[in-house]
């Protein structure tokens, strides 16, 4: 039996690393985007995933790191509270609700990250709660509200 070298233990401690990136960034993508839109949400994102690699050995020991790697995204790229820009199509011809953009960015950052993750992600609330720190029943009352403004404002009349 050989002996473990330093060598050996940072190639572990990368190895796991890369595993729980490709896991991980996809999701923590989707959610700062669908909170933060696409600019603050790019932005978020770069700030999790460089803190994980910083501190990978510390991150060990954290039983949800995605939810922690969440809530460090939050936290550094809070100076830049702006409301979320989402993308519009030059196009005239749309393949969804053209209201839809700026009704979504006119909810609640939890209403529009419940509605958007659950919705157009298929998250189940548990996901999204595991993610965000939230209580299961506190999604589930962002993603009542938010989607009962957006039927409100794109008046639709039944949901079926």
């Amino acid at each position: 039996m050989g002996t473990v070298t330093g060598t050996d233990v940072d190639r572990t401690n990368e190895v796991g690393f890369v595993e729980f990136m490709r896991e991980a960034e996809p999701r923590l993508r989707r959610a700062f985007i669908a909170a933060y839109g696409v600019d603050r949400g790019r932005e978020a994102v770069a700030e999790a995933l460089a803190y994980a690699w910083e501190n990978w050995d510390r991150l060990q020991s954290v039983q949800n790191r995605a939810g922690y790697l969440y809530r460090v995204g939050q936290s550094r790229t809070r100076r830049f509270r702006t409301r979320p820009l989402f993308d519009r199509p030059d196009q005239s011809d749309y393949q969804f609700e053209p209201t839809l953009a700026q009704s979504l960015a006119d909810l609640s950052e939890r209403q529009r990250l419940a509605v958007v993750l659950v919705h157009g992600y298929g998250w189940t609330m548990r996901e999204v709660s595991e993610l965000t720190g939230i209580k299961v029943t506190t999604v589930q009352s962002h993603l009542e509200r938010g989607l009962r403004k957006l039927r409100a404002v794109l008046e639709v009349t039944s949901h079926g």
